[in-house]
């Protein structure tokens, strides 16, 4: 191993809300864990995949939902340092915890319990927002898909007289649990009565971004996941393309390759250091053909579930450059590893059977994998896999029933 880490500083995934089948903090487990590092997690229950791993020291049970008021978890994740008893690095999983650490940042660093990137309080959550990251990708010139934000039922009303069908529907807020989302995940709408439809039920003040749809026969995902400094400095920097997703086009990644991007990977980071952010990113870009743009979809202000694809030649990803980052220590400099695949086991295979019927495929992605990375599945560690296939193995059958029903 061509770095040496801090063994004495722990880590602590944190989650919020309820999603137990959750590979990407399985991931970060097995990443600091195999280095010795002492991790401890945020668990639904002491039976999900991630509390069963043989790296993990300890889970705290704690099942929130998302609805909580920010000071009770804030208590909850203070509860949690001094059980721990020393200094721990966070590393959140989803956008709630992202933003209640930015947000809460003082409290949670005031006692010394707790180490994080720091960045603008207010900056993770208007990322995480549709209309806050459009807003600021104009403002600093970073192709995005054209979008509207209707704030009354008229709005919508004009929006469907003048815009171009077919168009996808988003939750403005993605990471806001306290209410009704308005849609369930990416709606596309194929026309202006589709769309007045829909907006009845949305209310007198629709929580959505109505943006432009890109053709999926004409466009290609990728993803950039990163570690910036405290000076917004790239420590570590990932390029690749995503294959196959679930549900499909619009979902979790399920197979991904990685595939250098110096274009993309310069525009990332132009944009990351305008805006002055510091912490793991993961981005979607989305590769429209028809005016040779990379357009940016989504900024999620924390490591992402597949960040497991991405690693350098020195052993580093994402999660362990934030570890000696935060404790210290050089984070090495070396080229990601070529054409390494990454597939989410209990998603591909409905990904792959949808993927077939569409004809849909991605250029961009290599003949042949140099390896693969299983996102559950672990020579060294194999209960978070059979825990998996327990948990979804009902869910997954009704999935693939349906989907032979379909044809």
């Amino acid at each position: 191993m061509p770095f040496a880490v801090d063994r004495s500083i722990p880590a602590l995934v944190v989650k919020i809300g309820h999603y137990p089948l959750h590979h990407g903090g399985v991931g970060a487990i097995r990443s600091l864990g195999r280095l010795g590092i002492p991790m401890y997690a945020v668990t639904e229950d002491r039976w999900t995949p991630a509390a069963l791993s043989r790296h993990l020291t300890r889970a705290f049970v704690w099942p929130t939902t998302g609805r909580e008021r920010p000071e009770r978890l804030v208590e909850g994740l203070l509860r949690m340092g001094r059980a721990i008893g020393r200094p721990t690095v966070l590393l959140p999983t989803d956008e709630e915890a992202a933003v209640l650490i930015a947000e809460h940042g003082d409290r949670l660093a005031g006692e010394g319990r707790f180490l994080f990137p720091r960045a603008e309080p207010e900056l993770p959550r208007r990322l995480a927002s549709k209309r806050g990251l459009h807003e600021l990708c104009v403002k600093h010139g970073v192709p995005t898909p054209e979008g509207a934000f209707p704030d009354t039922y008229a709005d919508v009303k004009a929006f469907a007289a003048s815009a171009r069908f077919p168009v996808v529907a988003k939750n403005r807020e993605a990471f806001e649990r306290r209410q009704k989302p308005a849609v369930c995940g990416t709606t596309r709408i194929e026309g202006p009565r589709e769309l007045l439809e829909l907006a009845r039920r949305w209310g007198p003040r629709p929580g959505v971004v109505l943006q432009e749809y890109l053709p999926r026969e004409e466009a290609e995902d990728w993803i950039v996941h990163a570690y910036f400094d405290a000076r917004s400095t790239p420590l570590a920097m990932f390029t690749g393309v995503k294959v196959r997703s679930w549900p499909p086009h619009a979902g979790m990644t399920a197979c991904a390759y990685v595939v250098e991007n110096e274009e993309l990977a310069r525009m990332a980071a132009r944009f990351v250091q305008r805006i002055g952010f510091s912490g793991i990113v993961d981005l979607d870009w989305r590769y429209d053909r028809r005016d040779g743009r990379y357009k940016l979809l989504d900024f999620n202000p924390r490591m992402g579930a597949q960040f497991r694809l991405f690693e350098s030649a020195a052993g580093i990803d994402v999660v362990r450059a934030q570890h000696l980052d935060l404790t210290g220590r050089p984070v090495p400099g070396a080229g990601q590893r070529p054409a390494r695949r990454f597939l989410v086991e209990n998603i591909d295979l409905p990904a792959l059977l949808a993927y077939r019927r569409s004809g849909y495929t991605t250029p961009h992605a290599p003949a042949r994998a140099s390896g693969t990375e299983l996102a559950w599945a672990a020579r060294d560690d194999m209960k978070p896999f059979f825990t998996m296939l327990a948990r979804s193995l009902r869910p997954g059958a009704a999935q693939l029933y349906r989907l032979w029903r379909a044809k």
